[in-house]
């Protein structure tokens, strides 16, 4: 009968054995614990790096550029457009200074321009006299603009109810331009005489040349 020794008889080969296997597996946990060392190291490096950045750009959140164009886009900057002053009213319009446009072939009323009150402004505001002319001869006269680069109108002053002035008490806030209406005519004033890509098309005498020619913007493009 072959007896096999244990323990500490064991032979050679066997406590070779589990002496290696202790030693693998001693190397393994000291390589898991420096992979892990290297791992922490690294993710506290990083946030230490990422800290530093973060103060770098909290502390330039300022620009340094005054120019805000740089950073925003141009629509997004609040306009810096101001009206010309409007102190002196031109004359009431006199018979033989009116140019008639058309506005709808639908609408009763008739509609002039006062060639003497029409003037381009350097704020991009066309002022004229409109007079409108009823069936019946009734007048409603108007000092007016329209402001090429935001398609609206105002009111400056109205006819007095003596007929004989001006009254200012009327005077209106920049407003829409209403589309679609019989008797829209500053729409038409914008489109056909006035304004081209939100700025007046030209000086006054060649506006006035215009319509008293019957020659609209779609005319004039084709």
């Amino acid at each position: 009968m072959i007896h096999r020794a244990h323990g500490p008889d064991a032979p050679e080969p066997a406590r070779l054995s589990r002496h290696l296997c202790r030693r693998g597996l001693l190397k393994a946990a000291a390589l898991f614990r420096e992979d892990i060392d290297l791992k922490v190291t690294a993710l506290v490096a990083a946030c230490v790096a990422a800290g530093f950045l973060l103060a770098g750009c909290a502390h330039n959140s300022e620009p340094t550029n005054k120019d805000p164009s740089v950073f925003h886009y141009l629509l997004d900057e609040p306009s810096n457009w101001k009206e010309n002053a409007v102190d002196t009213l031109p004359p009431l319009p006199q018979a033989g200074n009116l140019l008639p446009f058309t506005v709808s072939q639908n609408t009763p009323l008739q509609f002039s321009i006062d060639s003497k009150s029409l003037s381009v402004g350097t704020d991009g505001v066309v002022r004229y006299t409109v007079v409108v002319t009823s069936p019946s001869g009734a007048r409603n006269v108007n000092y007016e603009g329209i402001r090429c680069d935001t398609y609206e109108w105002r009111q400056y002053a109205g006819l007095n109810a003596d007929h004989n002035g001006w009254d200012r008490t009327v005077a209106t806030e920049w407003t829409r331009i209403a589309n679609g209406n019989l008797n829209a005519y500053q729409a038409t004033l914008y489109q056909d005489y006035f304004c081209a890509n939100k700025i007046p098309v030209a000086k006054a005498p060649a506006i006035l040349d215009n319509i008293k020619m019957g020659r609209t913007q779609s005319m004039l493009i084709h």
